[in-house]
């Protein structure tokens, strides 16, 4: 069991030099990030326990209503902090399953002190246990007096594609014959660069760049004995709350444009683009149908569909689907009937799986799966692990995709990965190969 907390309110700090001056100095800590001008929601940051036992928060129960008041220090209460891999669920969901040895498949940090960032209302909290939360918060303090740190320039890095640009287009050609012969009528085809390196990387110095480059509310850093994921994700996977989960699936992308006016009219055409909203339609049945495993007959529904959502590099086109959870729905249970994302994957799903694992001559690894946080209370949050660097030990990998449809055209699908590997490739200073 873990601990109650109790919190104590704190001035604001700018949370970068809050991070650097404390649990960036750590071995196993964490800094779920909502990003560097963010004027809503939170940010969580702390050093954590690793937990020896995942089982304990997967049994985690999701589904009933909170009997707590809500407290003043934002939705996460204690509980844990990690990720889960994309491998696992495949091999789970009766695909081939392939192990990466670069990171865990499945890592989570106890959280029972950390710094809840309040950025609406420009407040710090200090949370932990009743007879250590006076001590903590001095110590927050002197966190706080921190100057902001610089962001640091990256040296150089050769990355390494696991496919050519030429092999990735033949693989989209390879689904769209599998979609030909009603195997599949979508897949999300992926791809993997690998930037080796002699010496680590620093991963508090490509999260600084990667979050100046690419600000997400959904972005973070988690790193625990020597392996480490960056991400500025856009997407979050799964929110529950009093017993209500809300998923947000992506599909469809575009570039920003060079001026307001290509902005816009790069916008209006994802928009518009008939096979981009084909393929999130698809995504969203299929997440209803999974979500449907686990909630209330006749509670799952579309609040959002085909919205057009901006950010630093790229249009996105995102949709909400909710459910009420069945009451005794545990954090195995929505990740068994959910996990993988259908936007990560493709529909039907075991089917997508299977030609995907054959195609992509290789595991995915942390990348494709989901990060957040699990409260012991029964809520979570959790976001899709796109827009990200796993480093290891060898150096770091940056994953990529995109969903093929019969409508997809490879050229578009090949610029679109690229797009996609481009800002966390330069978090570690490194390009896209030259065949990219």
């Amino acid at each position: 069991m873990l601990p109650t907390l109790s919190a104590l309110p704190l001035r604001w700090a700018d949370p970068s030099a809050v991070f650097a001056a404390g649990p960036a100095n750590e071995q196993h800590a964490y800094w779920l990030d909502a990003g560097p001008d963010a004027t809503t929601g939170w940010s969580w940051m702390g050093v954590g326990d690793p937990e020896t036992d995942p089982s304990v928060v997967q049994a985690v129960v999701l589904g009933a209503p909170h009997r707590c008041a809500p407290e003043p220090w934002g939705p996460f209460h204690g509980g844990w902090i990690g990720w889960m891999g994309y491998d696992r669920a495949s091999g789970r969901a009766g695909a081939a399953y392939e192990e990466d040895s670069a990171a865990p498949e499945e890592l989570w940090l106890r959280a029972t002190r950390f710094v809840a960032v309040d950025h609406a209302r420009k407040r710090l909290w200090a949370v932990a246990p009743p007879d250590e939360v006076d001590a903590f918060a001095a110590r927050v303090t002197s966190w706080s007096a921190a100057a902001t740190p610089s962001v640091p320039a990256a040296a150089p890095h050769r990355a390494r594609a696991r496919v050519s640009a030429q092999e990735y287009a033949h693989q989209i050609e390879q689904c769209r014959d599998a979609i030909r012969e009603g195997d599949a009528y979508q897949l999300c085809l992926t791809t993997r660069f690998d930037v080796p390196a002699s010496a680590p990387f620093d991963a508090h110095a490509v999260h600084l760049r990667l979050r100046t480059s690419s600000p997400s509310h959904h972005g973070g850093l988690i790193r625990s004995d020597g392996v480490a994921l960056i991400s500025a994700s856009p997407e979050r996977f799964l929110q529950v709350s009093d017993g209500v989960v809300h998923t947000r699936p992506i599909k469809g992308t575009r570039p920003r444009g060079a001026d307001a006016a290509q902005d816009a009219a790069s916008a209006a055409e994802l928009q518009a683009s008939a096979k981009e909203r084909a393929e999130n339609v698809m995504i969203v049945d299929l997440m209803r149908n999974d979500l449907s495993r686990v909630c209330e007959p006749a509670s799952v529904a579309v609040d959002q569909l085909l919205a057009v959502e901006t950010y630093p590099a790229v249009h996105q086109l995102v949709s909400t689907v909710e459910g009420r959870l069945l009451p005794e729905v545990t954090v195995g249970d929505l990740l068994a009937a959910t996990f993988p994302a259908g936007s990560m994957s493709g529909a039907p799903k075991r089917s997508a799986m299977t030609i995907l694992h054959r195609l992509e001559q290789g595991p995915r690894g942390v990348f494709a799966g989901c990060f957040g946080w699990v409260g012991s209370d029964g809520a979570a949050d959790l976001a899709m692990v796109i827009r990200s660097v796993v480093v290891h030990a060898g150096g770091a990998y940056v994953g990529a995709g995109g969903g093929i449809t019969w409508g997809s055209d490879a050229a578009a699908e090949v610029a679109e990965v690229a797009l996609k590997a481009r800002a966390p490739l330069a978090a570690l200073g490194a390009q896209l190969p030259t065949e990219w």
